[in-house]
């Protein structure tokens, strides 16, 4: 799941390092593919390093029930194939475009939805001291911090997560991924064919995507018990 996807099964959480730490694998995953990172999970979730702990294995959990989830697999198939077709002379996987797309039109759905506000998921990240998250990093075994730390200040000034409010905008969001792989991933022609087949399964899902999230929490609950 994305961003907001994620940010959704802790929408009604007050502490900020505990939201940064369900959307820290996939920020670093962003700002470095090759940073991995094994947080020792504690049972104190009192200080600000284990609540980002708890967090982080709260985005493994959620993650790990949505890829193997009959939506996922419907869903991100049948966008495979809708937008293989529109790709042929583009080097980006028919099947790694189709599980993206579908992570952002979920995100969008929230959004427009109004099931999250993406204000406070950034209220969350700017309540966050950046000592903190060093800490978590440094002790996680990342040595150097700095890159993580550059592409982190630029997502929060961005704040280009309200653009995913534009339907039109996923396309551009999906070529804005696929270039951390592929310099040079869509045409212009690409682009606009992709956006077409998005707006459309857009709406296909807009009245049948909210039980995937109730699936996702109904286990993160019985997982609790």
């Amino acid at each position: 799941m994305n961003f907001l996807s994620h940010f959704y099964f802790d929408r009604n959480t007050d502490n900020c390092y505990h939201i940064l730490g369900t959307v820290l694998p996939d920020l670093l995953k962003n700002a470095d593919k090759t940073i991995v990172l094994h947080p020792v999970k504690t049972q104190n979730k009192e200080n600000s390093i284990n609540c980002i702990t708890h967090g982080w294995y709260k985005h493994l959990e959620v993650d790990r029930y949505f890829h193997s989830s009959n939506f996922f697999l419907t869903h991100s198939n049948q966008l495979k194939k809708l937008l293989r077709p529109v790709i042929t002379n583009s080097p980006v996987k028919p099947f790694f475009l189709g599980h993206i797309a579908l992570e952002l039109v979920l995100d969008n759905l929230l959004i427009t939805t109004h099931k999250i506000a993406v204000e406070r998921f950034y209220n969350h990240l700017d309540g966050c001291e950046n000592s903190i998250i060093n800490e978590f990093l440094t002790i996680a075994g990342l040595k150097d911090t700095t890159r993580f730390f550059k592409f982190y200040e630029d997502f929060k000034k961005s704040r280009y997560l309200y653009s995913y409010a534009e339907t039109k905008e996923i396309a551009y969001a999906l070529k804005r991924i696929c270039m951390r792989v592929w310099i040079d991933p869509f045409t212009p022609e690409n682009e606009s064919d992709i956006n077409e087949i998005l707006v459309t399964y857009r709406l296909n899902l807009l009245n049948s995507f909210m039980p995937i999230f109730d699936e996702i929490e109904n286990k993160l609950s019985a997982a609790k018990s």
